[in-house]
């Protein structure tokens, strides 16, 4: 088997251990390693980082373990070529199995080239990777917390959602307040109601008329106090990551919120996923399947067993198919049409999966060739295959009973 690394390194990382073995290899083709165990603290990665440079270590590899990872490659990421694998790809031989065993195996497996690396960003990447999902998990509490809401207003039999679209906008807030202060009547509470939510005030009277307890008002109080907590983190967070972003990125989220379906936000969490730099991604196709947004190509004796998606990116994947839905109902638009198009025949979720996968292409090409987007239109389908959907809707009509003569327009 040919040898690409002479001198590597294989790390077995846990939370309080790390399993180290330096494997050489002489020109006579000898092989020579040794393992060591350190602990976790920084002394003892300084340690570890020591002891590979004084073994003239040049390639090191690692499973990603959590987060026990990233302490390591902080160390070692400026000194070595550090490569992180998924533990997938490095399984090891049945049989025995002990940390000295994983961490020889690693280095096995890197010293033959049979590793693939993991995508790991710069490290102001990395800070705004974190930035980012935190903000979305703040977002997505968010939500929960408007559905306790809800279940608060129904169980005081107050039926404001089944009037207002929005329970939490800037109406139903105050009709909200007003239900914790208790000291206005269903009618007063209706009068409240903006702009085009005026023109149900008969139903919010209604609506408005529960049976409303000190333990409801106690637990709206706590969740609005939640929620307004909750969303002045989420601009806390919104401030920050602006701060942070470098000029190449503030250009590329300006760049990639042209697209149908994206907004600043959305376009902020792909970039920091994926970065501004699509060098590192040999084509789209490479992309969408890092993400996960490719279909699944599971083929065996001339028999396609599966085409489910691989796992992905969960973040970017998330972001995504956000995206992929605000966009199948942006009128108009290229997107809308693919929607229209494929959730017929193969239903909602795949026609969004489809609009994400191509959202993520366009992204890629844009960034790495610098162009504006331009939309191909919601007839590109009909002028692409003219003759198909023609052909298409004559059977349809010969379906109902009909018969057919077409004639070509002047």
């Amino acid at each position: 088997m040919d040898t690409l690394h002479v001198d590597c390194a294989g790390l077995d990382v846990h939370k309080d251990s790390v399993y180290a073995c330096v494997r050489h290899l002489s020109p006579d083709e000898k092989v020579r390693q040794e393992v060591r165990a350190f602990g976790t603290a920084t002394r003892a990665l300084l340690e570890l980082s020591d002891w590979l440079s004084h073994e003239r270590v040049t390639h090191v590899a690692m499973e990603s373990t959590g987060v026990y990872w990233k302490p390591i490659w902080n160390v070692l990421e400026d000194q070595f070529d550090v490569m992180v694998v998924n533990a997938r790809h490095i399984k090891q031989v049945p049989g025995r199995k002990t940390d000295v065993k994983d961490c020889q195996w690693i280095a096995q497996l890197l010293q033959h080239g049979l590793l693939n690396r993991s995508f790991v960003p710069e490290r102001p990447l990395r800070e705004l990777r974190d930035l980012t999902r935190q903000r979305a998990q703040l977002i997505q509490e968010k939500s929960r917390v408007a559905n306790r809401v809800q279940k608060t207003l129904e169980d005081a039999n107050i039926k404001l959602g089944s009037v207002a679209s929005d329970v939490l906008g800037a109406s139903g807030r105050m009709m909200i307040q007003a239900l914790i202060d208790g000291n206005q009547t269903p009618e007063q509470m209706a009068d409240l109601a903006r702009r085009r939510l005026r023109e149900k005030i008969p139903q919010l009277r209604e609506a408005l008329s529960g049976k409303v307890t000190d333990h409801h008002r106690f637990m709206l109080r706590q969740l609005m106090d939640q929620m307004r907590h909750l969303e002045g983190q989420v601009e806390t967070f919104d401030a920050r990551i602006e701060q942070v972003m470098r000029p190449l990125e503030k250009a590329a989220v300006q760049m990639l919120d042209q697209i149908p379906g994206f907004d600043v936000r959305a376009a902020q969490n792909v970039v920091a996923e994926i970065g501004a730099d699509m060098s590192r991604f040999p084509g789209a196709g490479n992309l969408s399947a890092w993400a996960g947004m490719s279909p699944g190509n599971n083929r065996s004796a001339g028999k396609r067993k599966s085409g489910k998606m691989a796992e992905g990116n969960r973040w970017l994947k998330r972001t995504l198919t956000q995206c992929a839905w605000a966009a199948s109902r942006t009128k108009g638009s290229y997107f809308q049409a693919q929607y229209r198009r494929l959730a017929g025949r193969r239903g909602k979720k795949r026609a969004a999966a489809a609009v994400g996968h191509s959202q993520l292409v366009v992204a890629y090409h844009m960034l790495k060739e610098g162009t504006a987007y331009e939309d191909l239109g919601s007839n590109h389908f009909d002028n692409l295959v003219e003759s198909q959907r023609t052909g298409h809707l004559v059977k349809r009509l010969e379906k109902l009973g009909y018969r057919v003569t077409l004639e070509k327009a002047a």
